[in-house]
């Protein structure tokens, strides 16, 4: 990778753990970027394939990355973190889900600007999501009103991802992941580590740090989504909505994607699912909490 000149600290080494299942669509455009980047430290690519049935692993065996194998067991994400990170050897461990096309070269310096310029406090940094060229409109709004300049989601209780993330390799050796939790693992470990009474870990977004990271999912994948996501929200918030809560929220949110699709005659295909769509949302994210519940540990 090419060096740039720079006055920060320098790193030592960037290790890039990407994740993959299935993704020969996205993981050569999503390598390709990551090796295309301008640091002015040096950086290393670990790959794990979870038992992909398409070209996935063919394709990242043609770049120079090292392979992880995943994990043997049933497979919880945080398992297959903790493996990624004890294998690393950075003291910068920066996460890129497969499908997470770097936009420009200056991807990976931005997003672990944040780490060097903390002076080594405990930092969390996280890119922003942009929605594929071909996204639907509805999967547009979503993706700039959760990431967009950050001020939306500012106002939310939290909000972290970890499809394009960094932060510093012993935190997480001092600080892993749950092994246990079935989903929103990132959440869960940015949600603890915030809360330690000795150093929290601050979490940081970068809005210039760019990939392109949307997911067009149907009816059946939203509920299997939002079911996890509920369960794992009474796991570590101890959420218990009330249904009528969630039907409300379902009801603000179809008003907003109305306003949103009304402005696009272009778009006015996609206003008769938006109600059906935040049904399924809050109503699987109701049932998902009554799941944690009952399973918490």
């Amino acid at each position: 990778m090419e060096a740039a000149v720079s006055d920060e600290a320098a790193v030592r080494l960037a290790s890039v753990l990407v994740r993959a299942r299935n993704d020969e669509e996205f993981v050569r455009r999503t390598l390709d970027g990551i090796f295309a980047q301008k640091t002015d430290f040096p950086v290393e690519v670990l790959f794990c394939d979870d038992a992909s049935s398409d070209r996935t692993r063919e394709i990242a065996a043609s770049f120079p990355v090292r392979f992880v194998e995943r994990p043997d067991g049933p497979y919880r994400p945080g398992r297959t973190l903790n493996a990624l990170v004890r294998a690393a050897s950075g003291d910068v461990v920066v996460f890129n889900n497969s499908d997470a096309v770097p936009r420009a070269s200056d991807w990976l310096a931005r997003l672990v600007a944040p780490l060097r310029s903390g002076g080594g406090a405990d930092v969390f940094a996280f890119a922003r999501q942009l929605a594929r060229p071909d996204a639907s409109a509805l999967v547009r709004k979503d993706s700039d009103r959760a990431f967009g300049d950050g001020r939306v989601q500012a106002t939310w209780r939290f909000f972290f991802s970890l499809a394009s993330a960094a932060t510093w390799r012993r935190l997480l050796l001092e600080v892993p992941f749950d092994e246990h939790i079935r989903y929103s693992e990132d959440v869960e470990w940015t949600w603890r580590a915030s809360r330690r009474a000795e150093r929290p870990v601050k979490v940081v977004y970068c809005p210039d740090a760019l990939v392109e990271h949307s997911h067009e999912y149907t009816l059946r994948q939203l509920f299997r989504r939002f079911r996890g996501e509920g369960e794992a929200d009474a796991i570590i918030f101890g959420d218990r909505p009330a249904l009528a809560r969630e039907l409300a929220s379902a009801a603000r949110e179809t008003l907003r994607d109305w306003a949103f699709l009304a402005r696009a005659p272009r778009d006015w295909g996609e206003i008769p699912a938006a109600p059906a769509r935040r049904l399924v949302q809050r109503v699987s994210h109701w049932l998902g909490t009554r799941d944690g519940n009952g399973g918490r540990r």
